[in-house]
Parts: C-alpha cells; structure tokens; sequence
C-alpha cells in the first residue's frame, strides 16, 4: 500500500505544551480519581497525544471530512442498500428539543407528543405494508428478522405446532436471513432460483410439508426482480400451515403500488432507515420496526403504544407477548425522521418508488452492451450485471472494476452479492439521482468496460488517484496497519 501525502499528520504538528483548550478548575471538591475509578483503571502513563492548537485541531479534522465519501458530495450505487440523499428538513425534525432532549424514561405523561407519534407512525407503516400492527422495538434490519421469527415461534407454540422446524431461505437471500432463522432454532433449507431468478416452485412444493414453519423472501429480491408468483409461492407455503416472512430490504421499490399484506406475507420488517429517510452509511444509525398481521399481534414485544381518547400509553399487559427485546422503544430518532418524510410525501409515496424503478431501468439499458446479464428482464429499484465476460476474455476481476471506478470519483457498487451470480455488480440509482449523474456514472462503467480490453493493467492496477491506493488485500487482512507511527520509525507514514 502506498499513501500520497497532501498535508502533515497532526502528530507532526505537535510541541510539547501546546493545547487546544483550557477549562476553568472545578468548583467541586479535588477527589483524586484513583479513589472514584479505582487503581486499576488509571493510566500509568499519560497517553501519546498530539499537543496541537486548537486552530490545527480543527483542520486535522475538517481535512479528514473531505477525505470521506458522502451522499452531500457524491453517487452512492450501492446496491440493496438504498444510499439515497434525504431531506435535511428530517434531520432537524429529529433535532428538536422536545424529541432529542427527552428523556427515554420520562414518565408517560410527560412523553405524550412522542408517543403520539410513535402511534401515528404505526398507523401510517400499517397502511403501506397492508398489515395491522407494528412494532418499533428492533435496532435494525437482521434484528427485526429476529423478532419477526421469534413471533412465528410463539405463534405456532401457542397453537400447539411447535413440530415445525424448519424454514425456508431462497438461495439469493441475504446472509442475514439464514443467521436469524439459525439463532431462533430453526434448521434452514434452501430453496433454488429458477431461470428468471425467482423461487424455483416446483422445488418449493417438494420441501413444503408439515416440519416448515415458514418461507423467509426478499420481495424484490437480492436480484433487483419482483417475485412474478408471490401469491402462489404464498399459498404454497400456507397451505402447509407455515407463515410468510418478508425481508423488507427491498421495500422501496414497491411503496404505494403494491403492499406485502396483500401479497400473502404475515409477518415483515421495514429497514425505515433505508426507505424513509435516515443516512445510514458507517453502520447506522438504524431502525426495523416490525409489522404483523392480526394473527400475530399478540406476541408482539411489550410494551406496545395504546390511545385512549386524548391520552397515549404504553401498554405492558400482553400475556403472551414475547417480551421487551431491547431498551426503551427502538431508536427514537429515526422515527421522528420516518414521520417526517411521510408527512412530506403524503399521497405522493408512489411517486419514489416509481422513480426508483424508472432510474434503475435506464441505467440498466446503458450498460446491458458492455456486460452480461444474468436475468434479462425489466428490473425494480436495482439490477445485477456480471463481469464474468472481462474475466474470460481479459483476466479482469469484477473488484478491480469497482476499484477502478474509485478513479473516476463514484463509490464503488456492491459486488460478489448475490451469490448466485458470477462476478456479480449489483447497482441501485435510487429514486434521488438525475438523469446526468446517472448518464455520467453509466459512461464510467462503460468506459472500464473498454480499458478492460485496450488497456486491462490500468484497472487491474486501480486505483491510482486516490489517497490510499492499491492495497495487498492478503496482507490488509492478515496484518492491518491500523496506527500511526512516525516517518523516521517506518519509512513512510501508514
């Protein structure tokens, strides 16, 4: 790895007593901390801190901003992952005091305007899902997939059929569904992908049987396509007395036109962090609030949000609920963020799924030519390609064209997901993105797609022109360098 060098580290700037802040002495009685922490927890020597101004602490900093790729400066494809721009207006809904400053214990009178929204809010996320209740509880994604399937457990338990032990993941599944289904007791059984990349059905009727207790499905799936025979893959699992999952990764792409409740699913988590609004690049914030229909409701984590008349509560006695299944009620902020992106959209949700899709179809007309298609047909919010024709033809990875796309200035897209695609590149437009990003990134693709075969060393060899360049991935992962050390010690800085 090689690191080019357009400024000084703040190590180098730094001269013994030199500081960047200085705090008036406390009014409060000296208490040496060894007597508060105990001697075990204190340092025997200070740590090796910079000792810089003030004035080079905030450039270090604000040097290191602009070294970061965000959605504020830059097109974010990343596939299932929906890393689209938000509206700040969000973000200062979830800033107000009344929302930011509340206390998660305050006492339920004092919380009336939060929970009111909470309890809109559910209203709200029923309606689109076309179920009947929802839960706020999970942190994210994998952990409302949790929740969902341990609500199916006591579901069946509850109606004497805990036989059933078995649940269903299609092979182009994300790897999060398999984990949860395994970490509630279930035993996984894979179900194939036919030719136009849905659940191979004739495959799902040999498996359906008594034993399963449901079908975990990405609706669109992993591979940006619609489920063309939901309803039967629905009644299939039905009429073997499981229940329907829905992994809600994909949601966007249907909001307004179609509901997962009347696809047949009972049971789905919302990834409302993806779909409605929160940024959630660097591993969160994040929230998936599950929804179920009636027949689930309840087991659902306590306590739920209740109103009665004028006056919101929360209410604890649920005899065969499964519990509280984190602190509090799920991450707050990005509830007030949801609420306020669908008070924007109101009636005109359609209008992002729609958009989502009509961006995704256009860049996939752009880059059909330059490479393979595993699934030729219309697409939802995403696609996949594959680079399986520049590996053959020019030994190029698909990892070397996302990293020589760092070149050109785009976030690389996923890649090597889903499994079942060979070299796979899965992109996502989102519903933000203008036709000219989305022209300008289509023409970089196309653009590698002919280096790969006039000048194949370039993109092996990529990126070039970015801080970090090549790294030995080998080495990377083995021996990380994750520490700075001065210039004279290693020769060049990490």
């Amino acid at each position: 790895m090689s690191a080019r060098r357009d400024f000084p580290l703040i190590f180098e700037y730094s001269v013994p007593g030199r500081i960047a802040a200085s705090v008036p002495e406390a009014d409060v009685p000296d208490v040496p901390l060894e007597e508060i922490l105990g001697a075990r927890c204190i340092r025997r020597e200070p740590a090796a801190l910079p000792e810089v101004s003030e004035l080079d602490l905030v450039r270090h900093y604000t040097r290191l901003s602009q070294r970061n790729y965000a959605v504020d400066t830059g097109f974010y494809p990343l596939g299932s992952c929906t890393m689209k721009y938000n509206p700040k207006v969000n973000e200062d809904a979830a800033r107000l005091p009344g929302f930011a400053r509340l206390h998660p214990n305050a006492p339920v009178d004092l919380a009336q305007g939060a929970l009111e929204l909470l309890w809109r809010l559910e209203g709200m996320l029923a309606e689109i899902s076309g179920m009947d209740r929802v839960t706020f509880q999970p942190s994210a994604g994998a952990h409302g997939e949790w929740t969902g399937l341990m609500l199916i457990r006591a579901y069946l338990d509850d109606r004497g059929e805990g036989r059933r032990s078995r649940v269903i993941v299609p092979d182009s599944a994300h790897g999060t569904n398999p984990a949860s289904a395994a970490m509630c007791g279930f035993e996984v059984v894979t179900v194939p992908s036919d030719a136009r990349g849905n659940i191979d059905r004739e495959a799902l009727r040999r498996i359906a049987d008594g034993t399963v207790a449901g079908l975990m499905l990405t609706n669109p799936n992993t591979l940006g396509l619609f489920e063309e025979h939901v309803t039967e893959v629905a009644d299939i699992i039905h009429q073997c007395g499981g229940l329907m999952y829905l992994d809600g990764a994909n949601f966007n792409a249907m909001l307004g036109i179609t509901r997962p409740g009347d696809q047949g699913f009972d049971v789905m988590h919302m990834n409302v962090h993806k779909t409605f609004s929160t940024p959630h690049g660097g591993g969160g914030p994040g929230a998936g609030p599950v929804a179920v229909k009636r027949a689930l409701e309840p087991y659902l984590p306590t306590p739920t949000v209740e109103r009665e008349g004028d006056r919101y509560f929360l209410d604890y006695d649920r005899p065969k609920s499964i519990g509280r299944i984190r602190a509090f009620n799920g991450n707050f902020g990005v509830f007030v963020r949801t609420y306020a992106y669908l008070r924007a959209y109101g009636p005109l949700l359609r209008q992002v799924a729609e958009a989502a899709v009509l961006n995704a179809n256009y860049l996939l007309a752009q880059l059909r030519p330059h490479f393979d298609l595993p699934y030729d047909r219309p697409c939802m919010h995403e696609f996949v390609l594959s680079g399986r024709r520049q590996k053959r033809e020019c030994g190029i990875r698909t990892l070397d064209i996302a990293k020589r796309l760092l070149d050109y200035g785009y976030h690389a897209p996923t890649i090597y997901f889903p499994l079942i695609v060979e070299e796979a590149i899965m992109i996502e437009p989102t519903e933000t993105e203008s036709r000219q990003t989305l022209d300008a990134f289509a023409q970089a693709l196309i653009q590698i797609a002919q280096e790969c075969r006039t000048n194949p060393e370039v993109v092996r060899s990529a990126p070039q022109r970015t801080v970090v360049t090549r790294l030995d991935e080998v080495t990377a992962a083995r021996r990380p360098n994750l520490r700075w050390r001065p210039v004279a010690e290693v020769g060049s800085p990490a």
